[in-house]
C-alpha cells in the first residue's frame, strides 16, 4: 500500500518535471520548446512580435558524438521544407568557442536522435552536421566561409542542403544525401553552449519556414502558392512580413505618399494595401480585370500603368488609369505588351513588346500613339525603367549570354552593360534618390537566361546605378516571378517591398 502510494505520488511529479522540460506552449510559429538531453541546465525562448525576433537561451555539453545537449524550439513537420534565418549570438566573446546556433531537423527529441543541423559555432566555424541513425556518431561537412549569419536548411526527400552566407554575400552550399529521418520530424532553432554549467543566447531574425512548390516540373507562370508581403529596411537588412495570404499576390508598388502599396493577385485584380491598418481594398479598373504583375506608378503618383490580358489582341495590353481607380485607357494596340516604366515628365511609357517574334524595348506616348522601338539586338530585352532624372532607361537583356542589367539613353542610343557576373539579373529598379538600383537575381543553375519563373531560390541585390562595385545581397528569397517585377522602393529610398512564397494549404 505504501509502495503504491509512492508511485501514485511520483507520477504527477514526474509529469510536472517533464512538462517543464518539454513545453508545448506555442512560441511564434513553433509548437514548443525542449531541453534536449539529460539533466540539461534549463533554457528558454521568447518571441517578440514587434520585430519578429526569437531570443533563445540554451546550455548543454555539446551537439556531437552520439549524444546531444541543447535548447530546442521546434514544430512537427512532414514533407519538404526550406528553413531560413539570420542568427547571431548575444556577444561573440562567449565562454566556449564551440557554442552553437542554427537550424535542426530531428527524428525525435531524445538526446541520441538521428538528426541534421545547419550550424554556426562561436569561433565562426560553419558546418552541416548529421547523425544518420539513432545513437550513431555525428558527421560533419565544413564550409570554407567563417562567421556566417545567414543560415538556410532545405529538405527535399532524404537530401538536406545547407546554404550559408555572411549577410550581403551569395550563399555557399553543401548537401548530404540518403539521410532518412522519417516523414514526421521535429524542425526548429537551437542554441547549445558547449558547457553544461553555462547558458548562451542567440537572436534569430527573419525566421522563415517555407513549404516549396512540389507540382509539375517546368512550371513557368502559373502562380499557385501563398504569399508573404514583406518590407525591408535597406540600412539594416531587417525584414518584416506585413501581410500573408494563401493565394498569389504579386509585384508591390509603393505609393508616392508612402502610405500604401498597390499589387495584383493571380486572378488579375488590383488592390491598394493600406500600410497603417495593413488591409487591402480592391482598386477599380473597370472591365480590365486580367492584370498581370507588370504595373507601374507614374512619377507624380497620380496614374498607374497596367498590363492586362486581351486574347483577341494577342496577349498583354498596356492601359493607364488614375491611381484612385476608374476606366482604363488602352495605350498599346496589340500584344504582348508588358508595361514597365513612365518617363519622369509623364509623357512616355516604356514597355517590353513582342513584335514579329522578337521581344524588345519600346516607348509610346502616355496618351497613346506610335510605338518607338528602342532595342533591336536579337534575344530578349525586358524590364525598361527610367531613372528619376530621365537621363537613362535601365533594362535587362540576354544579349551577352546570361541575363544582365543594361542601360541606354531615352532615344535608345549608348546601350551599355551595367552588370557582368555569373547570374541571371532581372528588373533593375532605381531608388527615388537616383543613387542605387535593386534587381532580382536567379542562379544560372536553376533557370535558363531568358526565363524568370516563380518558386526558385533568388536574391534581391543592390548596386550603385553606375554599376561600380560588387552587388550586395539584400534578401535571400524563395520566389521569383511576381516577387519584384516592378518598382518597389519607398519614396524616401529607405525601404523596398517584395513578395516571398510558400505553400500555405490553400
Amino acid at each position: 500500500m505504501k509502495t503504491k502510494q509512492l508511485v501514485q505520488t511520483a507520477l504527477p511529479v514526474l509529469a510536472l518535471l517533464f512538462s517543464l522540460s518539454v513545453s508545448a506552449q506555442k512560441i511564434g510559429v513553433f509548437d514548443g520548446q525542449t531541453d534536449v538531453g539529460k539533466n540539461v541546465k534549463p533554457g528558454s525562448a521568447t518571441f517578440i512580435p514587434q520585430n519578429q525576433q526569437y531570443i533563445i537561451t540554451g546550455a548543454g555539453t555539446n551537439i556531437w558524438g552520439n549524444q546531444d545537449e541543447f535548447h530546442f524550439v521546434w514544430k512537427k513537420m512532414k514533407g519538404d521544407f526550406i528553413l531560413y534565418t539570420k542568427a547571431e549570438f548575444v556577444g561573440w566573446n562567449g565562454v566556449e568557442e564551440h557554442r552553437k546556433v542554427g537550424w535542426m531537423v530531428r527524428k525525435n527529441l531524445n538526446g541520441n536522435s538521428a538528426q541534421v543541423n545547419a550550424v554556426v559555432h562561436g569561433d565562426g566555424l560553419t558546418s552541416l552536421q548529421y547523425r544518420k541513425a539513432d545513437g550513431a556518431t555525428t558527421e560533419e561537412t565544413r564550409f570554407k566561409i567563417n562567421h556566417a549569419n545567414i543560415i538556410q536548411l532545405e529538405r527535399k526527400g532524404n537530401t538536406y542542403t545547407m546554404r550559408a552566407a555572411k549577410y550581403g554575400q551569395p550563399f555557399a552550399t553543401e548537401a548530404i544525401t540518403n539521410v532518412d529521418l522519417g516523414e514526421d520530424v521535429y524542425v526548429g532553432l537551437f542554441v547549445g553552449s558547449h558547457n553544461a554549467d553555462v547558458t548562451e543566447t542567440g537572436i534569430f531574425r527573419d525566421v522563415r519556414i517555407t513549404i516549396p512548390y512540389n507540382g509539375a516540373a517546368g512550371q513557368s507562370t502559373q502562380m499557385t502558392l501563398g504569399s508573404n508581403l514583406e518590407l525591408m529596411e535597406i540600412a539594416t537588412g531587417n525584414r518584416e512580413i506585413i501581410y500573408t495570404v494563401p493565394n498569389s499576390i504579386q509585384a508591390p508598388n509603393w505609393m508616392k505618399d508612402g502610405k500604401s502599396l498597390i499589387y495584383n493577385d493571380s486572378k488579375g485584380l488590383m488592390y491598394n494595401f493600406d500600410l497603417a491598418n495593413r488591409q487591402p481594398k480592391p482598386l477599380n479598373t473597370g472591365e480590365v480585370k486580367s492584370n498581370n504583375n507588370d504595373h507601374v506608378l507614374s512619377f507624380d503618383g497620380k496614374m498607374i500603368g497596367l498590363s492586362s490580358w486581351v486574347k483577341e489582341l494577342g496577349g498583354s495590353i498596356v492601359y493607364t488609369v488614375p491611381v484612385t481607380g476608374g476606366i482604363p485607357k488602352q495605350i498599346t494596340p496589340k500584344g504582348p505588351s508588358y508595361m514597365h516604366g513612365w518617363s519622369p515628365d509623364g509623357k512616355y511609357l516604356v514597355f517590353c513588346g513582342d513584335r514579329d517574334g522578337e521581344f524588345d524595348v519600346y516607348k509610346v506616348p502616355a496618351t497613346g500613339g506610335k510605338e518607338i522601338r528602342l532595342t533591336s539586338t536579337k534575344g530578349l530585352d525586358d524590364g525598361p525603367e527610367y531613372t528619376p532624372d530621365g537621363k537613362y532607361i535601365y533594362f535587362n537583356s540576354v544579349r551577352s549570354g546570361l541575363m544582365q542589367i543594361w542601360r541606354m539613353r531615352p532615344d535608345g542610343s549608348n546601350q551599355e552593360q551595367m552588370t557582368n557576373d555569373d547570374y541571371n539579373n532581372w528588373f533593375a529598379h532605381i531608388s527615388p534618390d537616383g543613387k542605387m538600383m535593386v534587381f532580382l537575381t536567379f542562379l544560372k543553375t536553376e533557370v535558363e537566361p531568358g526565363s524568370h519563373p516563380p518558386y526558385k531560390h533568388v536574391y534581391i541585390r543592390m548596386l550603385p546605378i553606375d554599376g561600380k562595385g560588387t552587388p550586395k545581397v539584400l534578401a535571400y528569397v524563395y520566389g521569383g516571378q511576381g516577387s519584384m517585377n516592378t518598382p518597389s522602393w519607398s519614396p524616401d529610398s529607405k525601404h523596398i517591398a517584395f513578395v516571398s512564397n510558400s505553400d500555405m494549404g490553400n
